[in-house]
């Protein structure tokens, strides 16, 4: 880490190093990985893995696929895999902070449920709300638009109704190691 408590890139690749002689040591069976790329990003270090062999030899028959990269959280050193297919979406840094740090994105509809009660009233905002999020009930909608006219956080339940449900949701990032913890020799 470096004076601001923030871990530097040097800092990352040790940390996924120390793991992956760590997840050697438990499975010697498993191909041998080595860092082969360090991106920065808003929420840490994406560090991605190739084998040891494609590394050494750049054979495509040896490069190993399907394994995204690990996400070093820039705050608390933990590490953290993100699939691949959940990588080459859009979110993936949505869901590792909705996953993994427990933050819930703004809810878009709020705003709009807002002007509607500050212009047209409550009977208009909860209208309007039916409309652009059906599966809420008569009641629901009342529940919401109460929330947000008296400024109360929305419950989790109303804020998965207003969204749309993923048709295909991503895979799950996996906690490596927690927060300035390596794992266990």
């Amino acid at each position: 880490m470096n004076d601001e408590g923030v871990v530097t890139k040097e800092r990352a690749v040790e940390l996924v190093e120390d793991l992956l002689l760590c997840k050697r040591r438990e499975s010697p069976s498993m191909p041998a990985l080595a860092v082969l790329d360090v991106e920065e990003h808003a929420l840490g270090w994406l560090v991605f893995l190739q084998s040891v062999e494609y590394i050494r030899t750049r054979e495509h028959k040896k490069m190993l696929l399907g394994q995204g990269p690990y996400l070093v959280d820039r705050q608390d050193e933990s590490i953290h895999h993100i699939p691949v297919t959940t990588y080459v979406g859009e979110d993936w840094a949505e869901l590792y902070l909705r996953q993994v740090k427990g933050i819930r994105p703004p809810d878009p509809l709020v705003a709009a449920v807002r002007e509607h009660l500050h212009s047209e009233g409550t009977m208009a905002a909860i209208r309007h709300l039916r409309k652009q999020a059906p599966r809420l009930g008569p009641r629901e909608a009342k529940t919401y638009v109460m929330a947000v006219r008296n400024g109360a956080e929305l419950p989790e339940e109303l804020v998965a109704l207003v969204q749309e449900p993923e048709k295909c949701p991503p895979l799950s990032i996996e906690t490596l190691t927690g927060p300035n913890r390596q794992c266990s020799s």
